[in-house]
């Protein structure tokens, strides 16, 4: 089960995510997330530390978040990934256009 949640709106828009995101609910939370960007368009962080899990679905969506949130001019960082979730970006080259703190 996934978990997003806004913690902070101060700065930028920090987003903590627990558990799996996957192809069932990766919909779901791009619909949250979009929907608190839309609504104040800042920057986006969000923190990982207690994401277990994301599929090649979840990628995509994270992928279509940061090309409107860059084409605002605006930030997306991914913090605290855990290592096998940090795996698929770098597998994908995504570390390389995304913001990821490691």
């Amino acid at each position: 089960m996934q978990q997003v949640k806004l913690i902070s709106t101060e700065n930028n828009l920090c987003f903590s995510l627990s558990g799996e995101i996957d192809s069932a609910t990766s919909e779901d939370f791009y619909a949250q997330v979009y929907a608190a960007y839309c609504n104040d368009k800042k920057d986006v962080v969000f923190d990982c530390a207690n994401l277990t899990f994301i599929d090649s679905t979840t990628l995509g969506t994270f992928v279509k978040l940061f090309k409107q949130i860059k084409g605002d001019g605006k930030r997306m960082v991914l913090k605290k990934l855990q290592p096998r979730i940090l795996k698929l970006f770098e597998i994908c080259a995504l570390d390389t256009i995304m913001e990821i703190e490691r």
